[in-house]
C-alpha cells in the first residue's frame, strides 16, 4: 500500500474531525482518562455582552489558560489577576497541582510572573521579532485541594 502525501491549504471540517477523533482515541487508549473539564469566566460589559474573560480546562492534574482577554479601556484594574486567581482556586478544588499557560505578550507575561508562574520554555525568532513563551505554576500543597 503506498500512500501519497500531498500538502493542502485549508482544512475542512470533515478531515479535522476525522484526525480528531482518531488522536483521541489513541491518547485515550494510551494515557485513559484525562479528566478534561472545561472552565471560562466570561467578563461582560453593561449590557450582559461578553467583551473578554479567561478560557482553559482542568485535566490530569492541571489547569491550562487558553485564553485570557481584557479590552483595553477596562485594564489595569487587576480584572486579568482576578480572573486568574478564580481559576486556580476552581483548579485546586477540582484537585489540580498546578496551572500552565502560553503568550506572546510581553505585558501578559509581567503579569503572569506576578502571580507566581515561571517560566518554563521560550522560542524565539517568530516573524516580526516575536516570541512565545510557556509558564507554570505550581500550587502549594499546604493550600488543600478543597475536594
Amino acid at each position: 500500500m503506498t500512500n501519497e502525501l500531498i500538502i493542502t491549504e485549508g482544512l475542512s471540517p470533515h478531515i479535522e474531525t476525522t484526525i480528531l477523533e482518531r488522536l483521541k482515541a489513541y491518547n485515550l487508549d494510551r494515557f485513559g482518562e484525562s479528566g478534561r473539564r472545561d472552565l471560562c469566566i466570561p467578563l461582560h460589559d453593561g449590557d450582559g455582552e461578553v467583551i473578554g474573560g479567561l478560557v482553559g480546562y482542568t485535566g490530569r492534574g492541571w489547569l491550562y489558560t487558553a485564553m485570557l482577554f481584557v479590552p483595553e479601556t477596562l485594564r489595569g484594574q487587576g480584572l486579568a489577576a482576578r480572573m486568574l486567581d478564580m481559576a486556580e482556586t476552581e483548579a485546586r478544588r477540582r484537585g489540580c497541582i498546578g496551572a500552565y499557560i502560553d503568550t506572546m505578550n510581553p505585558d501578559a507575561l509581567r503579569l503572569y510572573l506576578n502571580q507566581g508562574y515561571r517560566e518554563i520554555g521560550r522560542l524565539e525568532g517568530l516573524a516580526g521579532g516575536h516570541g512565545v513563551t510557556w509558564l507554570e505554576k505550581r500550587f502549594d500543597a499546604s493550600a488543600g485541594s478543597g475536594e
